[in-house]
Protein backbone atom coordinates (compact mmCIF):
# COMPACT_ATOMS: atom_id res chain seq x y z
CA UNK A 1 0.00 0.00 0.00
CA UNK A 2 2.98 2.32 0.41
CA UNK A 3 2.79 5.09 -2.18
CA UNK A 4 -0.42 3.72 -3.67
CA UNK A 5 -3.37 5.92 -4.59
CA UNK A 6 -6.82 4.69 -3.61
CA UNK A 7 -8.90 4.68 -6.77
CA UNK A 8 -12.29 3.71 -5.39
CA UNK A 9 -14.16 1.84 -2.67
CA UNK A 10 -16.74 -0.93 -2.94
CA UNK A 11 -18.53 -3.51 -0.82
CA UNK A 12 -19.60 -7.15 -1.16
CA UNK A 13 -21.59 -8.57 1.73
CA UNK A 14 -19.65 -7.63 4.86
CA UNK A 15 -16.40 -7.13 2.96
CA UNK A 16 -15.10 -3.66 2.09
CA UNK A 17 -12.90 -3.31 -0.98
CA UNK A 18 -10.26 -0.55 -0.92
CA UNK A 19 -8.94 -0.49 -4.48
CA UNK A 20 -5.61 0.70 -5.88
CA UNK A 21 -4.00 0.28 -9.27
CA UNK A 22 -1.95 -2.68 -7.96
CA UNK A 23 -4.61 -4.58 -6.07
CA UNK A 24 -7.35 -4.54 -3.47
CA UNK A 25 -7.26 -4.37 0.30
CA UNK A 26 -10.16 -6.46 1.64
CA UNK A 27 -11.41 -5.36 5.06
CA UNK A 28 -13.88 -7.18 7.29
CA UNK A 29 -15.00 -5.38 10.44
CA UNK A 30 -15.98 -8.52 12.34
CA UNK A 31 -18.79 -8.18 14.88
CA UNK A 32 -18.07 -4.71 16.23
CA UNK A 33 -15.02 -3.35 14.43
CA UNK A 34 -14.79 0.01 12.68
CA UNK A 35 -12.70 2.28 10.51
CA UNK A 36 -12.48 5.87 11.71
CA UNK A 37 -10.30 8.92 11.20
CA UNK A 38 -7.98 10.19 13.92
CA UNK A 39 -5.47 13.08 13.94
CA UNK A 40 -1.98 11.97 12.89
CA UNK A 41 0.19 10.54 15.68
CA UNK A 42 -2.82 9.79 17.91
CA UNK A 43 -1.72 6.97 20.28
CA UNK A 44 -3.62 3.72 19.65
CA UNK A 45 -6.07 2.35 22.18
CA UNK A 46 -6.06 -1.30 23.25
CA UNK A 47 -8.29 -2.58 20.42
CA UNK A 48 -6.73 -0.45 17.65
CA UNK A 49 -4.69 -2.63 15.30
CA UNK A 50 -3.85 -0.85 12.03
CA UNK A 51 -3.30 2.76 10.91
CA UNK A 52 -3.41 3.90 7.29
CA UNK A 53 -1.31 7.05 6.93
CA UNK A 54 -2.01 9.48 4.08
CA UNK A 55 0.40 11.63 2.14
CA UNK A 56 -1.07 14.92 3.35
CA UNK A 57 -0.11 13.97 6.93
CA UNK A 58 -3.36 15.26 8.41
CA UNK A 59 -5.65 12.38 9.37
CA UNK A 60 -4.97 8.66 9.72
CA UNK A 61 -7.57 5.98 9.01
CA UNK A 62 -7.61 3.64 12.01
CA UNK A 63 -8.89 0.07 12.14
CA UNK A 64 -10.22 -1.16 15.48
CA UNK A 65 -11.56 -4.63 16.20
CA UNK A 66 -12.47 -5.27 19.87
CA UNK A 67 -13.45 -8.92 19.39
CA UNK A 68 -10.72 -9.77 16.86
CA UNK A 69 -13.23 -11.36 14.48
CA UNK A 70 -12.28 -9.08 11.59
CA UNK A 71 -9.63 -9.36 8.89
CA UNK A 72 -7.46 -7.30 6.56
CA UNK A 73 -6.35 -9.09 3.39
CA UNK A 74 -4.52 -8.12 0.21
CA UNK A 75 -5.06 -9.48 -3.28
CA UNK A 76 -3.75 -8.54 -6.71
CA UNK A 77 -6.41 -10.69 -8.39
CA UNK A 78 -10.10 -9.98 -8.95
CA UNK A 79 -11.23 -9.44 -5.36
CA UNK A 80 -14.73 -10.75 -6.14
CA UNK A 81 -13.10 -14.12 -6.84
CA UNK A 82 -11.33 -14.29 -3.48
CA UNK A 83 -12.09 -17.57 -1.70
CA UNK A 84 -13.99 -15.73 1.06
CA UNK A 85 -16.18 -13.81 -1.38
CA UNK A 86 -16.78 -15.79 -4.56
CA UNK A 87 -19.39 -18.09 -3.01
CA UNK A 88 -21.51 -15.29 -1.49
CA UNK A 89 -25.16 -15.04 -2.46
CA UNK A 90 -26.70 -11.96 -4.08
CA UNK A 91 -27.09 -8.60 -2.38
CA UNK A 92 -30.59 -8.51 -0.81
CA UNK A 93 -31.61 -5.13 -2.26
CA UNK A 94 -30.49 -6.05 -5.79
CA UNK A 95 -32.65 -7.46 -8.57
CA UNK A 96 -30.59 -10.66 -8.38
CA UNK A 97 -32.33 -11.47 -5.10
CA UNK A 98 -35.77 -12.52 -6.30
CA UNK A 99 -38.33 -15.24 -5.74
CA UNK A 100 -37.16 -17.39 -8.66
CA UNK A 101 -33.65 -17.50 -7.25
CA UNK A 102 -34.82 -18.13 -3.66
CA UNK A 103 -37.33 -20.82 -4.66
CA UNK A 104 -34.69 -22.66 -6.69
CA UNK A 105 -32.20 -22.62 -3.82
CA UNK A 106 -34.83 -23.64 -1.25
CA UNK A 107 -36.00 -26.68 -3.23
CA UNK A 108 -35.41 -29.83 -1.21
CA UNK A 109 -33.70 -27.98 1.66
CA UNK A 110 -34.61 -29.41 5.06
CA UNK A 111 -33.34 -26.52 7.14
CA UNK A 112 -35.44 -23.93 9.01
CA UNK A 113 -36.29 -20.96 6.82
CA UNK A 114 -34.68 -18.51 9.27
CA UNK A 115 -31.38 -20.41 9.16
CA UNK A 116 -31.71 -20.60 5.37
CA UNK A 117 -32.09 -16.87 4.75
CA UNK A 118 -29.25 -16.10 7.19
CA UNK A 119 -26.87 -18.25 5.12
CA UNK A 120 -24.60 -15.83 3.26
CA UNK A 121 -24.27 -18.36 0.43
CA UNK A 122 -28.01 -17.95 -0.16
CA UNK A 123 -28.25 -14.19 0.31
CA UNK A 124 -25.94 -11.75 2.09
CA UNK A 125 -26.94 -9.15 4.64
CA UNK A 126 -29.86 -10.85 6.39
CA UNK A 127 -28.67 -10.93 9.99
CA UNK A 128 -30.49 -12.36 12.98
CA UNK A 129 -32.48 -9.24 13.83
CA UNK A 130 -33.68 -8.68 10.28
CA UNK A 131 -34.47 -12.36 9.70
CA UNK A 132 -36.78 -12.27 12.74
CA UNK A 133 -38.48 -9.11 11.54
CA UNK A 134 -38.85 -10.15 7.88
CA UNK A 135 -40.36 -13.53 8.78
CA UNK A 136 -42.87 -11.87 11.10
CA UNK A 137 -43.81 -9.38 8.41
CA UNK A 138 -44.20 -12.21 5.89
CA UNK A 139 -46.28 -14.32 8.32
CA UNK A 140 -43.92 -17.30 8.12
CA UNK A 141 -42.85 -19.35 11.16
CA UNK A 142 -39.06 -19.31 11.50
CA UNK A 143 -38.93 -23.07 12.09
CA UNK A 144 -40.73 -23.98 8.87
CA UNK A 145 -38.49 -26.00 6.55
CA UNK A 146 -37.27 -23.91 3.63
CA UNK A 147 -38.06 -26.59 1.05
CA UNK A 148 -41.68 -26.85 2.14
CA UNK A 149 -42.67 -23.22 1.65
CA UNK A 150 -44.66 -22.30 -1.44
CA UNK A 151 -43.28 -19.99 -4.11
CA UNK A 152 -46.02 -17.45 -3.37
CA UNK A 153 -45.01 -17.26 0.29
CA UNK A 154 -41.34 -17.01 -0.63
CA UNK A 155 -42.23 -14.12 -2.94
CA UNK A 156 -43.77 -12.37 0.05
CA UNK A 157 -40.66 -13.12 2.12
CA UNK A 158 -38.35 -11.63 -0.53
CA UNK A 159 -40.48 -8.49 -0.53
CA UNK A 160 -40.43 -8.28 3.28
CA UNK A 161 -36.67 -8.76 3.51
CA UNK A 162 -36.18 -5.85 1.12
CA UNK A 163 -38.69 -3.65 3.01
CA UNK A 164 -37.18 -4.41 6.44
CA UNK A 165 -33.59 -3.83 5.31
CA UNK A 166 -34.48 -0.61 3.49
CA UNK A 167 -36.27 0.68 6.58
CA UNK A 168 -33.33 -0.27 8.82
CA UNK A 169 -30.87 1.51 6.53
CA UNK A 170 -33.06 4.60 6.59
CA UNK A 171 -32.98 4.54 10.40
CA UNK A 172 -29.20 4.10 10.49
CA UNK A 173 -29.25 0.44 11.52
CA UNK A 174 -30.07 -1.16 14.86
CA UNK A 175 -28.10 -0.21 17.95
CA UNK A 176 -28.49 -2.70 20.80
CA UNK A 177 -25.12 -2.11 22.50
CA UNK A 178 -22.21 -0.38 20.81
CA UNK A 179 -23.06 -0.08 17.11
CA UNK A 180 -22.72 3.34 15.48
CA UNK A 181 -22.98 4.29 11.83
CA UNK A 182 -20.49 6.10 9.64
CA UNK A 183 -21.62 9.40 11.12
CA UNK A 184 -20.83 8.21 14.64
CA UNK A 185 -24.51 8.11 15.60
CA UNK A 186 -26.47 5.06 16.82
CA UNK A 187 -29.06 3.39 14.61
CA UNK A 188 -32.69 3.91 15.56
CA UNK A 189 -34.35 0.87 13.98
CA UNK A 190 -34.65 -0.66 17.46
CA UNK A 191 -37.77 1.46 17.93
CA UNK A 192 -39.27 -0.25 14.86
CA UNK A 193 -38.69 -3.85 15.99
CA UNK A 194 -41.89 -5.88 16.06
CA UNK A 195 -40.56 -9.18 17.48
CA UNK A 196 -36.80 -9.22 18.10
CA UNK A 197 -36.07 -8.65 21.80
CA UNK A 198 -39.79 -8.75 22.66
CA UNK A 199 -40.19 -12.34 23.89
CA UNK A 200 -43.29 -12.82 26.08
CA UNK A 201 -44.54 -9.35 25.18
CA UNK A 202 -47.83 -8.99 23.27
CA UNK A 203 -47.78 -9.27 19.50
CA UNK A 204 -48.31 -5.84 17.96
CA UNK A 205 -50.87 -7.35 15.57
CA UNK A 206 -52.95 -9.86 17.57
CA UNK A 207 -51.90 -9.28 21.19
CA UNK A 208 -50.81 -12.87 21.86
CA UNK A 209 -47.59 -13.31 23.84
CA UNK A 210 -44.58 -13.71 21.54
CA UNK A 211 -42.61 -16.96 21.80
CA UNK A 212 -38.82 -17.28 21.90
CA UNK A 213 -36.80 -20.30 20.74
CA UNK A 214 -33.12 -20.87 19.95
CA UNK A 215 -31.99 -21.62 16.41
CA UNK A 216 -28.30 -22.18 15.68
CA UNK A 217 -27.49 -20.56 19.05
CA UNK A 218 -29.38 -17.42 18.06
CA UNK A 219 -32.53 -15.92 19.60
CA UNK A 220 -35.66 -16.33 17.50
CA UNK A 221 -38.87 -14.55 18.46
CA UNK A 222 -42.16 -15.02 16.63
CA UNK A 223 -45.95 -15.03 16.99
CA UNK A 224 -47.53 -18.48 16.98
CA UNK A 225 -50.80 -16.91 15.84
CA UNK A 226 -49.69 -14.55 13.07
CA UNK A 227 -46.95 -16.80 11.66
CA UNK A 228 -47.63 -20.22 10.21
Amino acid sequence: MVGEEITHLSRRGKYIGIHTSKGTLIVHLGMSGSLYFVPAETPPLFHDHVDFQFADGGLWLRYTDPRRFGAILWTTEDWQQHELIKHLGPEPLSDAFNVDMLFARAKGRKVPIKTFIMDSKVVVGVGNIYANEALFKAGIRPDRLAGGISKARLARLVECIKVVLAAAIKQGGTTLKDFVGGDGKPGYFKQELAVYGRAEKPCLVCGMALKEIRQAQRSTVFCTNCQS
